[in-house]
């Protein structure tokens, strides 16, 4: 039995549990093991974005009324095609035409469960011997956790926090060689909580053009922007470079349990076709699992009834949301705001370690704060270890960028709950802070 275990065993379990454990959710499932089971207060969740589980952002009934009609109509328990049902793509495809110098098509919209598949898509579409891929820092580990599963090797460039989390353009140029397939650009910033100006985006369109790389503009948060930059998305420069955007419908209609999400591929000029990237992304959905029959069915439903009153509410609460969290940190002097946030549901935040007793770090201010007081905030980067079988620099690059977004002794804070638990949750960080601070 022991040389069958061997022949049948998972060979790959370490490298598969690292992975996990870069994730958000791996992270903060870690942090909220450490809440003290025998605490009286109620957990105040800082740490993840849904906001799903709160009544002020309860999604719209047009998007439940849909659903229903879908599933009761009896014509929608079947398989779908690989790509998705035509209707649901094309609605797709007229819902993200929105003030496009060219249309897209249906054919050039891929469903998939929810973006983090859409991650998972792309990265292993991309993957070669030798392949590397440009990632911001701070940014969403899930890039992380696909680019080392499939052995790309991983470049950072740095979002800077002082300039706003503007793009270090001479960084991309600098990391970039014969052998970097793509720059990743998140807008609305996850976790950053900033949005790219249309002058930024097309510096970045004309960087990746000069250099010969596409862009993989992840939007999950779609026109979430509540500050003074407007929002504008990254297939506007299809024209100067392919873009794949990756979004969904999880965070603009606050539904991301539906996992309905896509891949669109804007490239007028036709270089991803003729590059094999088109057919391998149809290839690669051949051989996975397809997003709910039915949600696909509902969609058409659902992007072209629902009001402009709800997004417009659902802004407006982030936008108070977003000033309470800003004005409350800006009261704890251990913590620095560099940038009010601007899109998103996210913050990033500086911890001042050197002004608290007792806190190696900020992984281990998370740990604490969860264990004496109940609040569950995701850390920028924690200590790993890592003795899988990746490339040398691989697991260099993983062991340097650490869990969660990457940049240590920095704080991501999730400001899409109920104002009244945000009051909370941050008058206890502070309480918390305060009980932890040296002595002067």
């Amino acid at each position: 039995m022991e040389s069958g275990a061997k022949r049948w065993g998972c060979q790959r379990k370490e490298e598969l549990t690292a992975a996990s454990a870069t994730t958000v959710r791996g992270c903060l499932n870690l942090i909220r093991s450490n809440v003290n089971k025998d605490s009286s207060s109620s957990v105040v969740p800082l740490g993840s974005g849904d906001p799903s589980h709160f009544p002020s952002f309860r999604t719209t009934p047009v998007a439940e009324d849909a659903i229903v009609d879908a599933l009761r109509s009896g014509k929608h328990n079947c398989y779908a095609p690989t790509v998705g049902v035509l209707p649901a793509r094309r609605a797709i495809a007229d819902y993200l035409n929105r003030d496009l110098p060219y249309k897209l098509s249906p054919d050039d919209v891929y469903l998939t469960v929810g973006c983090g598949q859409a991650i998972e898509v792309v990265t292993a579409v991309l993957s070669r011997p030798g392949a590397n891929i440009l990632l911001p820092r701070p940014g969403f580990p899930h890039y992380e956790a696909w680019c080392a599963y499939n052995r790309i090797e991983i470049r950072y460039y740095d979002l800077l926090p002082d300039k706003g989390w503007e793009v270090d353009l001479d960084a991309i140029q600098t990391l970039a060689d014969q052998n970097t397939v793509a720059v990743v650009i998140i807008n609305p910033g996850n976790p950053c909580g900033n949005v790219f100006s249309y002058e930024q985006l097309n510096k970045v369109a004309e960087t990746a053009r000069k250099i010969g790389i596409l862009v993989i503009a992840d939007e999950a948060y779609d026109s979430i922007a509540f500050g003074s930059t407007r929002y504008v998305p990254m297939r506007v420069f299809g024209s100067i470079v392919p873009v794949l955007t990756l979004g969904s419908i999880s965070k603009r209609w606050i539904v991301p349990g539906w996992r309905l999400g896509w891949i669109v591929t804007s490239d007028p000029n036709g270089i991803l076709q003729n590059s094999g990237v088109i057919d391998s992304i149809t290839g690669y959905l051949n051989i996975s699992s397809d997003p709910a029959t039915f949600i696909q069915a509902a969609i058409p439903q659902i992007l072209e009834n629902t009001k402009e009153e709800f997004f417009s509410n659902i802004i407006n609460l982030l936008r108070e949301c977003a000033d309470i969290c800003y004005k409350r940190i800006e009261e704890i002097p251990f913590l620095t705001c560099p940038k009010k946030p601007e899109g998103s549901m996210f913050v990033m935040v500086k911890l001042n370690v050197s002004m608290l007793e007792d806190i190696d770090d900020d992984m281990d201010f998370c740990l604490k704060l969860a264990k004496e007081e109940s609040v569950i905030i995701l850390p920028g980067k924690i200590r790993i270890s890592l003795s899988f079988p990746l490339s040398e620099t691989n697991i260099q690059r993983i062991k340097d960028a650490g869990r969660a977004v990457g940049l240590q002794n920095w704080l991501r804070i999730t400001f899409a709950v109920e104002s009244c638990l945000l009051q909370e949750g941050l008058g206890r960080v502070k309480a918390f802070c305060c009980r932890h601070a040296k002595k002067q």
